[in-house]
């Protein structure tokens, strides 16, 4: 174990992840976690000891950080299991090939990782299926949230925060320029957008705009198209069924409306925007319209926002084939390496257990996995948007196609992003971008072509 974990430190002080554009950023967290691995492989201790779990998690955020400590202090506890909890890479990107480093080496490194709904089909074969074990937990959870986390019938995680994109909309705003609600159709989100955005600007603020979103040539990018298209009965990229239908009329002209937003009623330099930056802009004030996650409503009303108490969220607007929001968030898996598999069982379950989700709920504003939680008093009162999430996990998600496409996804994400933001800053024309990233699915993944597959959203 000593001797591969050591290579792979190697492998990254050497620039093993040269072809990264931030690899000076990235070595050095990667490098941190295996040092870690490392030091604790070099003790080792009696029997006597308790045993440590390793726990790769997801968030670099300060105050989840804390809760999480807390979620563990209070598993060690009740059980006397202990979890050290390791730093990560900030970068999902970044996260996924530290991930794959560490299950790479074979060797018994963290017991339990953090995983997000897109990395399940990619890191499968690493993880333990965890269906037996929770056969009881996935029955109470949202189905379509548990199948984005089974891979050929094998459940590589338990979901435990899912995310769904919403659009999040100034009250004061709508009510002053006479509308009762938000849009419900992309055309009125236009006519909406642009009504306020020019009312504004006539008050002075030349800053102003109708709606920001991520159109950075990021995952993010990936997930706002798909709900462009999917909305619009463009279907998911590529189907259940392993077919290509991306090129299709109704995802062409998904992208093109969006193309018409940017420097219309979204910033010129919105093509450059991810979440953090649309949500800058939006709690700054100086947007009617935003789309983003569920976590961006802490941020809203938190203290000191010019925009608390004057906004709240809502499913995305919605087209032909209704209104739809991509699929986010983590699950937990086990290792199948690991040297503790029965405490790490253990830990997933705690981690996921329902008191635990409620409390989480509160403290941190995380929807939860189970239905059931959205009817109690303690986690709707300081959470009253989770109606409207409970609905969308529900009825209204589209998932990436992350399963069917297993460890070919990364590859496919990254050719649809760079065909759509070839289209948003007007390098190509969308039939001519929809065409050569079709050629290139075919090519990257053997499947052929087809058209979606009926209302496109289910996951």
């Amino acid at each position: 174990m000593l001797m591969k974990i050591q290579r792979v430190v190697a492998q990254g002080i050497r620039g093993h992840y040269a072809g990264w554009s931030n690899s000076g950023k990235m070595v050095r967290p990667i490098c941190i976690v295996l040092l870690s691995l490392l030091l604790e492989a070099c003790t080792s201790p009696s029997v006597r000891e308790p045993v440590t779990l390793t726990l790769l998690d997801e968030w670099p955020n300060k105050t989840f950080s804390e809760a999480r400590q807390q979620e563990l202090q209070q598993f060690t506890r009740e059980t006397g299991i202990r979890v050290s909890l390791l730093p990560s890479p900030e970068s999902g990107r970044q996260k996924l090939v530290l991930w794959r480093e560490l299950l790479g080496t074979g060797a018994s490194g963290p017991d339990v990782y953090a995983v997000d709904v897109i990395w399940s089909g990619m890191l499968a074969e690493y993880f333990l299926d965890l269906k037996p074990y929770f056969a009881n937990e996935v029955s109470l959870q949202f189905p379509a949230i548990t199948a984005s986390y089974t891979v050929d019938n094998k459940l590589v995680a338990m979901a435990y925060h899912p995310d769904i994109g919403l659009l999040y909309y100034r009250t004061d705003l709508l009510r002053q320029y006479g509308y009762r609600e938000p849009p419900r159709t992309w055309d009125e989100l236009e006519i909406m957008a642009a009504r306020i955005q020019a009312g504004e600007r006539a008050k002075g603020k030349k800053q102003f705009w109708g709606f920001v979103w991520q159109g950075a040539a990021d995952e993010g990018l990936t997930c706002d198209a798909l709900e462009w298209q999917a909305s619009e009965g463009g279907g998911r990229i590529i189907e259940e069924n392993q077919t290509i239908s991306v090129n299709n009329p109704q995802a062409i002209r998904a992208w093109q409306r969006a193309a018409h937003w940017v420097g219309s009623i979204s910033p010129p330099g919105v093509v450059g925007y991810r979440e953090w930056d649309s949500l800058n802009v939006w709690v700054a004030g100086d947007a009617a319209f935003m789309r983003n996650w569920p976590s961006a409503y802490v941020d809203s009303r938190a203290a000191g926002s010019p925009i608390r108490n004057k906004f709240d969220s809502a499913l995305l607007p919605g087209g032909k084939a209704g209104r739809v929001g991509t699929l986010g968030g983590f699950g937990f898996a086990v290792s199948r390496v690991s040297v503790h598999p029965r405490e790490a069982l253990e830990l997933v379950r705690y981690l996921t257990r329902r008191d635990v989700q409620v409390k989480r709920s509160r403290v941190l504003a995380l929807p939860p996995t189970l239905p059931e939680l959205y009817n109690l008093p303690e986690v709707l009162e300081p959470n009253p948007r989770f109606d409207l999430l409970s609905q969308a996990f529900r009825a209204s998600i589209v998932s990436r196609p992350s399963n069917v496409t297993g460890k070919k996804y990364q590859n496919v994400t990254d050719t649809y992003i760079q065909a759509v933001h070839s289209v948003l800053t007007g390098e190509k024309s969308a039939p001519e971008a929809a065409a050569a990233l079709e050629n290139e699915l075919v090519r990257t993944t053997g499947f052929k072509t087809g058209p979606p597959l009926g209302k496109s959203a289910h996951p």
